[in-house]
């Protein structure tokens, strides 16, 4: 059975055509979140950082190595395109950059983010945990005179708003041909490959039983004498031969006795 749980972020003052609305749709088992961006958002570099942000975005929204990023109540969630549709991200690969902004850049901050200092980033590890903290040590250290340089803005996408916004299948496609930027993030770099490949024989059905033997090597003696079919029980010719001949023998040495016998009497 399928859940599906829908929340609309507003704010008393009125947010103005220019605000999106963030609204979350979350099924079992998957998480995929869906942000309302109707239109190419406006970003905004984030001094001494490779990332940008959208001030007038109704919610948390940064562009980073490539990608669009939201961040919403405890999850990270990233797409190729400005509206979706939007992947769950795992926070042990969260790119380190985007964990580094400053709390006064999320223009919708959780609860928790409370009596954090403005200007330091949100404290992940008080957060998420001390198992993070270990596995992502040292993600708020960086010499911030090695920052590398943001990456460009798709801006091809500005074209494609409203009813002339790509479905998922498209998507790809445009990016490759208008978006020539590398990722330099391993994170990101995942996101943008291509799904596995299907090994040859899971394309074309169930192997047959003959198959596996000769994927996994040689046979085992079990396997051999299996594949051979079960021992003939008669004996070989050769043999049935030299005991017919002994039979004779026997039968010849038999026969004298009884002819000697006969010529004692």
């Amino acid at each position: 059975m399928r859940f599906t749980l829908v929340v609309l972020l507003m704010v008393a003052a009125p947010l103005g055509a220019t605000r999106a609305q963030l609204s979350i749709q979350i099924g079992m088992p998957s998480l995929v979140i869906a942000f309302r961006q109707p239109h190419y958002p406006t970003l905004v570099a984030v001094p001494g950082y490779p990332v940008y942000y959208d001030p007038n975005a109704n919610g948390n929204y940064f562009f980073y190595d490539g990608m669009y990023w939201v961040f919403e109540g405890d999850n990270w969630y990233a797409s190729d395109w400005y509206n979706g549709p939007w992947g769950l991200v795992n926070p042990q690969v969260v790119p380190v950059f985007l964990l580094r902004v400053p709390v006064v850049y999320y223009r919708h901050p959780p609860a928790y983010f409370r009596g954090w200092y403005a200007s330091s980033p949100p404290r992940w590890g008080e957060h998420w945990g001390s198992n993070w903290e270990r596995q992502r040590g040292g993600w708020d250290r960086w010499d911030r005179r090695q920052v590398p340089a943001a990456a460009p803005l798709p801006a091809y996408q500005r074209q494609y708003a409203g009813d002339r916004y790509p479905h998922a299948e498209q998507q790809r496609a445009l990016r490759d041909q208008h978006y020539r930027h590398e990722p330099r993030d391993e994170a990101v770099r995942e996101a943008h490959r291509e799904p596995p490949r299907q090994a040859p024989h899971a394309q074309q059905g169930p192997p047959s039983r003959e198959q596996p033997h000769a994927q996994q090597g040689p046979p085992s003696r079990e396997q051999a004498h299996a594949q051979q079919g079960p021992p003939n029980r008669e004996p070989p010719k050769q043999e049935k031969v030299d005991k017919a001949k002994g039979d004779q023998g026997r039968g010849t040495e038999r026969g004298g006795d009884h002819d000697g016998g006969g010529d004692r009497r």
